[in-house]
This record gives structure tokens, C-alpha cells and sequence, in this order.
């Protein structure tokens, strides 16, 4: 976890006190009723905050605090990617608040945005992937380019930020990055010599040039960026889908479901079919389960990369590279 605490603001047993930074950005001239804790999150401390407004409305705000300066970078990050997706689609996920520094302990970092309360189920396959699907059409690269304005924060390692001009070249980048980190975190492996000059010299032209060949184009779509099973749940007030804990970038819309592919996700066949009764596969066709697969690759590296003690993870990756590079290479 990368919190260190803050004594005398922790959430619940009766503390309402927060830091003068996190009451600013609060409604004007509200009353905080009440803290507590609430959620789980790898990497940082995670909380409640009720209030009443001032014409006596109750309101409730969730509340991220972590610590150092990769964590100020996180709360950015993750209030940026909220952002951008709620300006498309606000009914789709928490209307972000702010992000910002305590005053009173300067290496404490916080994300505020609207708390809803959610069930752990999941949702209905077209409801969903209709506002996924409008999430990844209505949005508009701002540089007409893959990438994203600042570096994003996918748990607490990096992502490729900078704008490219060709999907190929950002996810080369992108896949190239989540391999220094995952290396770096677990150290070397002969294969590697073997499957990796394989994957960046055959497999990635093979499977994503193509899209951008002959005429064929690849739209940058805004993406989630991380949408496994819990980065989303259900609003127990009105029952429509939410996301959350967003690590987005514009990226080909299908890498999205390289987060799909692996066997403890819950977005299953049906997702897919019902996403695509909204958005055609991109051509060449025959080319998409290769694609989700190299997909795949991305997010099992960079998982790998987060959690440096667990090995099977790493033999996770390497057999996706192993499967990759038989069928392409």
C-alpha cells in the first residue's frame, strides 16, 4: 500500500476532521456529519464523508488518500481519466470532485468524487457495453492521436503518456514500458532473449499493422483503461452500471477487452457479442482474437509488474508471449 496514515484524520470512530485542503473543496458552507471507512484498494486508504448542505440536503463524498509523490501522481491521474469519461458520459460514472495536497501533511495526496453505493454484481450485458460502446464512439482524441495529455497511473506503475499518430507505434511503447517495469520488478528470464526481439519484430506488425494498412484506419477511443469485473458494480439507488478507478488513454476501442481475456475476469462471451451488436469488429477480422490476445499480453505484464512477489503471474505472461509467438511468429 502506498499510504503511511494521517494521524488524527483517519475515517470513522466518531472523527469528523479533515484536512483544510479536502474541506475547500467541499459544497460552500456544508456540515460534515461523518466519516468511515469504506472500499478496498491495493494502494491506498479509501473512505466516506456525509455531509449536509446548507439547505440541510444530505449528501455523501467518497475520499482516496495516499501517500508520497507517486501517490500525487495517482490522484491526478485517476481524477483526470474520471474526468474525461464522466465529461461524455455522466451517467456512467462518479462525477469527480477534486484532487489535491494536504495542508497539514504535505507528502498526503487525496481524490475526491461523488459516492454512490454499489452492489458486487454484475450488469446487464446490453446496458453495459451500449454505454461502453457510446463511451468509445462519442469520444474525440483532442490531438487526433493515441495517448493521453499527462501520464496515467494503472495501480501504482506508470503508463505511456505523449501523444503517437499510429496505434502500432503507441502500443509498441506502451507494451515496451509495462516490460521494462514487470523486468525490473522480477528480473530477467532466458526465454525472454528469445520471445521478446520475436514479439516486437513479427508478432506486433503482424497482428496490428493491418489495421492501419490498405486504406483501414483505427479511430483513437477514449477507453477505461483497467475495466476488469471490480472497476465496476451497480448503483443500489437506481440500478444502473458504474465504473471507476479509470487508467485511460485513446487507444483502438478492442484493447479494451485485452482486460477481458484473462481467466479470473467475469466479462464473458456475452459482453463481447453484445458490445459488438453496437460496434462492428475492425477489419481484418480475422485477425481479432490474435489482437485481444497481444491485448491480453499488455495487461498481464503490467499486473505482473504491480505485484513483484507473485510468480505466477510472470509464468502467466510468459505464456502468453510463448502463445503469441507460436501462432504469429
Amino acid at each position: 500500500m502506498n499510504y503511511h496514515g494521517a494521524e488524527g484524520l483517519e475515517f470513522g470512530n466518531n472523527n469528523i476532521k479533515l484536512d483544510p485542503n479536502v474541506v475547500v473543496k467541499l459544497p460552500t458552507s456544508c456540515r460534515i456529519v461523518s466519516t468511515e471507512s469504506h472500499g478496498v484498494s491495493f494502494w491506498a486508504n479509501t473512505g466516506r464523508i456525509d455531509i449536509e448542505l446548507s439547505n440541510g440536503t444530505p449528501q455523501s463524498i467518497f475520499i482516496k488518500v495516499i501517500s508520497n509523490d507517486i501517490g500525487k501522481n495517482m490522484m491526478r491521474s485517476e481524477f483526470e481519466c474520471t474526468k474525461a469519461i464522466h465529461d461524455l458520459m455522466p451517467q456512467f460514472v462518479p462525477k469527480p470532485i477534486a484532487w489535491g495536497t494536504y495542508q497539514t501533511i504535505p507528502d498526503t495526496h487525496f481524490f475526491l468524487c461523488e459516492f454512490h453505493e454499489m452492489l458486487c454484481e454484475m450488469p446487464d450485458p446490453n446496458v453495459f457495453t451500449a454505454r461502453l460502446a457510446a463511451l468509445h464512439q462519442k469520444s474525440e482524441s483532442p490531438e487526433g492521436k493515441f495517448g493521453f495529455h499527462m501520464t496515467t497511473y494503472n495501480g501504482n506503475l506508470p503508463q505511456l503518456g505523449g501523444w503517437e499518430g499510429s496505434w502500432e507505434i503507441f502500443f509498441t511503447k506502451s507494451l515496451r514500458l509495462a516490460l521494462d517495469l514487470e523486468l525490473k520488478a522480477k528480473g530477467s528470464d532466458p526465454e525472454f532473449d528469445v520471445l521478446i526481439p520475436k514479439l516486437f519484430e513479427k508478432v506486433i506488425p503482424r497482428l496490428l499493422r493491418p489495421l492501419e494498412s490498405e486504406g483501414r484506419s483505427v479511430k483513437p477511443c477514449l477507453v477505461h483503461g483497467d475495466l476488469w469485473y471490480a472497476n465496476s458494480g451497480l448503483d443500489v439507488n437506481t440500478g444502473e452500471p458504474l465504473i471507476f478507478d479509470a487508467c485511460s488513454f485513446y487507444a483502438h476501442n478492442e484493447y479494451e477487452f485485452g482486460q477481458w481475456r484473462p481467466i479470473c475476469n467475469r466479462f464473458g462471451a456475452e459482453y463481447l457479442a453484445a458490445y459488438h451488436s453496437f460496434v462492428k469488429i475492425s477489419p481484418p477480422e480475422e485477425d481479432y482474437d490474435g489482437r485481444l490476445d497481444l491485448y491480453k499480453l499488455r495487461f498481464n505484464t503490467h499486473v505482473s509488474a504491480l505485484f513483484t512477489s507473485n510468480l505466477t503471474l510472470r509464468e502467466q505472461m510468459l505464456g502468453d508471449m510463448r502463445d503469441l509467438v507460436e501462432r504469429y511468429g
